[in-house]
């Protein structure tokens, strides 16, 4: 008998109809510089190491996640076995080092995500080489050693150089690399591109601009051309080696202010990612180079220099067509000191005014951990109403795919003491895979509306299905199957029990 992987089992049968949006991102970053979030600390045992990151993953399960964004280069280092950068710091205990006994983090993870049919997206930090001046933390390997004029230093950090096209050609070689040896889903980009500017300093690139102007005049249209640039080139390189792979930006909140910009938001932030970080996260999307954006709206309702509100209105209208999903800041229900985070619950007030817009598709919370500590209440939340039934990935319509074909010939089968649904693998349409299949149980007399989330009882991963999980046995059954492109097929011919 073939293994197979039931996922978000609901056992009961609902009849009622429920509102829950079908297609939602829901996903919490994995945070692992400074083991923000995993491991708890750098040079764990292996066992330990996964031990937390299962129990992690199980938790997120449990609360109809289907997503995690997972951080795998955090300062020009890895959380996977690489043939160009070092291992972790924080994974290893020191960049020489490599995990004891040895595994694959990335791909144990890859492995365990998808087992429970969660999505991973590949956490990138593009310039980030050293979080402080301490260069004694970096292996002799590391390219700081080896090509030291790629870097440079910045506010008691180093960073790589971004005006040279030879950074650009290694970040597209280090992500290339990691598309094609793992079975991701999405690469992913946080909000560091240039380094938030610190009072007094420049950035010390004043001397790659002479030497490599481009036709610039302005440096600091250099600088954003020099970001575009990058963007644009690991958007076509990604898609061409695996074209279900989404290329994904989570900015700063604020793109412009409107005061600059007469496209920007109502806000006064007092930094913004096209005049600060030189990441003009508007073109980019506009010119279709990343397929989702997820801006860290890390701010209360009603803030004043930076009102949420305000803020989830200007990203929905300012999406052109690729998926909108807010980055969330869980963690501000137990750091943040304002007043509006003290009454619980500003994270629940969010999710509910996201739902009056059609352009979010979901959200990322950050991060992980605290999260996982219920502060506030936020978990029974998230259990009782906004995530009470599973919700696939939305597909990304931009990125091309289709939907597969329908499951056929479905069929029960007694093995031992118990019945199984058995139908046949559905064939490859255009190539892509099918990734799963859906159940859904009705009432006989009941009207089949694939629409209904609480009508889907489990998610499996082969073509069988363990009747006995089913409460009622006097009923229907339909499955649809899920392709990399997140499209869901139409349903199959039903069969009665």
């Amino acid at each position: 008998m073939k293994r197979f992987v039931a996922i978000f089992l609901m056992v009961s049968v609902f009849t009622t109809m429920y509102s829950q949006r079908k297609y939602e991102f829901r996903a919490a970053w994995i945070a692992t510089v400074a083991n923000i979030d995993w491991p708890s600390t750098g040079g764990m045992n292996t066992e330990l190491q996964k031990h937390e990151m299962v129990t992690m993953l199980d938790s997120l399960h449990k609360l109809n996640f289907n997503a995690v964004v997972f951080q795998v280069r955090p300062t020009a280092d890895a959380f996977y076995k690489s043939e160009i950068e070092p291992w972790s710091f924080y994974l290893t205990g020191s960049q020489d080092s490599m995990p004891k006994p040895f595994y694959d983090p990335l791909a144990f993870i890859i492995h365990e995500a998808h087992k429970r049919n969660m999505d991973v997206h590949v956490w990138i930090n593009p310039y980030r080489v050293l979080n402080d001046a301490d260069v004694s933390k970096l292996s002799k390997n590391h390219i700081f050693f080896k090509k030291p004029h790629m870097v440079v230093k910045y506010a008691g950090k180093y960073y790589f150089n971004p005006g040279l096209d030879e950074t650009r050609n290694y970040l597209v070689r280090v992500i290339s690399d990691i598309i094609r040896r793992y079975d991701l889903d999405a690469i992913h980009f946080d909000d560091y591109f240039y380094p938030y500017k610190v009072a007094g300093e420049d950035f010390p690139d004043s001397e790659t601009f002479q030497k490599y102007p481009r036709g610039f005049n302005n440096i600091e249209d250099w600088r954003r051309n020099n970001v575009n640039m990058v963007i644009h080139e690991l958007g076509e390189m990604i898609h061409q080696t695996k074209p279900w792979v989404e290329f994904g930006i989570s900015p700063f909140g604020v793109w412009r202010n409107v005061y600059r910009d007469p496209n920007g938001s109502n806000t006064k932030a007092g930094t913004t990612n096209y005049d600060d970080l030189y990441a003009d996260v508007r073109l980019w999307l506009q010119n279709g180079w990343i397929d989702y954006v997820a801006p860290q709206l890390y701010w209360e309702i009603g803030k004043q220099v930076a009102d949420y509100s305000v803020l989830v209105d200007w990203w929905n209208r300012n999406t052109f067509g690729k998926n909108l999903y807010v980055g969330l800041y869980a963690s501000g229900l137990v750091i943040n000191k304002a007043q509006a985070w003290k009454h619980p619950n500003e994270l629940c007030r969010q999710l509910h005014l996201n739902e009056r817009y059609d352009n979010v598709k979901g959200d990322i919370m950050y991060s992980c951990k605290p999260l996982l500590g219920n502060p506030q209440g936020i978990c029974d939340s998230l259990a009782c109403t906004f995530y009470k039934y599973p919700a696939l990935v939305p597909p990304n319509s931009g990125m091309g795919g289709a939907r597969p074909a329908s499951p056929q010939n479905l069929r029960v089968q007694k093995m031992g003491k118990r019945n199984y649904l058995w139908w046949d693998e559905s064939n490859l349409r255009g190539g892509l895979k099918v990734t799963s299949y859906i159940i859904y149980v009705f009432e006989k007399d009941e009207k089949i509306d694939l629409s209904r989330v609480d009508k889907i009882v489990a998610r499996v991963q082969d073509n069988c299905f363990d009747l006995s999980v089913i409460n009622n046995q006097d009923c229907k059954i339909v499955v649809t199957a899920i392709n990399r492109f997140h499209y869901e097929s139409e349903g199959s011919k039903p069969i009665e029990l």
